[in-house]
């Protein structure tokens, strides 16, 4: 019975030892846990496997403007091609491509180094009946057939046209990317549309309420419309119920009718551009496009309709080269108009040779 004992406290004291020691080593251990084999300074999370990303293919667009060698077009082309230069050196990895001015006077002139160039042939004399725009859809052609151009979009612009920022490829699954105008009314005008645009080819609402500018389209649809754009551009100054109804605006009339006519629909941006002095904040806006003169009392007061105190007038320059340094808009002038200025001095402020 002692014997007994004896061995059963042997046993707890001996439990208790081991126990005792099991609780020390644990205490000085480290926490960290391996499978075997592993080394011991290895971290027991699993590392992260980086996937391969996608790299979105940029859709490169070539900005086309079509002017003449007149003073009025060509102040407009260099302050214009200014901005152009400023948003592709500010924003290298945007959409936007190339540029060049297609000149239709058939001569090259003392800009083709400052501004990249082709000298497309005018329409023959008598042609566009004193409505000098109908050169655009036929230098367009000129252009697209003789000319190797790198991407596969292009944005018809103006040389009244000032970037805001840098324009995104805006077109979309074989759809151009338009700004609607207004005054582009083919329903109202349907009877006379549909002379160049027959019903077989479908509604009159597949003419979209836009011009050719500004226009992000497809560099091989563009192929296909800038023919028949000349064509219905010539067609429509030919008839006179036409010409009568479309005024200034015929060859934006064309340019729908064509884009229409290859099947070529356009997403509508609004916030494409903006007009002043009617929109008065930039807002979302790509481009600025001075068309309309900005007059303005000394309070900031607008006059449109009677020449204000202060102005802004691209038709003010039609004959001589606008001043460096134009003063600015009085206090209370919006935004937009504004701006405007600031751009147009920041352009011939750095311009080499201005006025000349």
């Amino acid at each position: 019975m002692g014997c007994r004992n004896l061995f059963f406290a042997a046993v707890i004291s001996f439990s208790a030892a081991l126990i005792t020691y099991n609780i020390i080593i644990s205490a000085n251990a480290s926490l960290n846990q391996e499978f075997p084999g592993l080394s011991a300074t290895k971290s027991s999370v699993d590392p992260i496997i980086r996937m391969p990303t996608k790299k979105t293919r940029r859709r490169l667009f070539h900005t086309a403007v079509t002017a003449s060698d007149s003073i009025y077009n060509t102040w407009q082309s260099r302050v214009m091609y200014y901005w152009f230069k400023q948003q592709k050196l500010r924003h290298p990895n945007s959409d936007m491509g190339g540029f060049t001015r297609i000149l239709h006077t058939g001569n090259p002139d003392p800009f083709m180094d400052e501004i990249p160039t082709f000298v497309a042939n005018p329409l023959p004399d008598g042609i566009d009946q004193g409505y000098i725009v109908l050169n655009r859809p036929w230098a367009f052609v000129q252009w697209l057939q003789q000319v190797n151009i790198e991407e596969d979009y292009i944005l018809m612009s103006e040389p009244d046209h000032i970037l805001v920022k840098p324009i995104p490829n805006l077109s979309r699954d074989g759809l151009g990317a338009a700004f609607p105008f207004f005054y582009i009314e083919p329903k109202k005008y349907e009877k006379v549309l549909r002379k160049f645009f027959p019903e077989e080819r479908g509604p009159i609402t597949n003419i979209d309420p836009i011009g050719n500018s500004p226009v992000i389209v497809g560099k091989d649809a563009l192929k296909k419309i800038a023919p028949t754009w000349m064509n219905v551009s010539l067609a429509m100054k030919k008839d006179p119920e036409a010409d009568k109804a479309f005024g200034w605006v015929l060859e934006m009339y064309a340019y729908a009718v064509a884009s229409a006519f290859h099947g070529v629909g356009n997403i509508l941006y609004k916030e494409f551009m903006i007009q002043p002095p009617w929109d008065t904040t930039i807002g979302k806006s790509y481009i600025i496009h001075y068309t309309y003169g900005c007059d303005y009392d000394l309070q900031g007061k607008m006059t449109y309709g009677k020449i204000g105190e202060w102005r802004f007038d691209k038709r003010s320059y039609d004959n001589v080269w606008p001043p460096r340094n134009l003063s600015l808009p009085p206090p209370g002038v919006p935004e937009s108009v504004v701006t405007l200025v600031k751009m147009v001095n920041e352009a011939t402020a750095n311009i080499p040779n201005w006025g000349s």
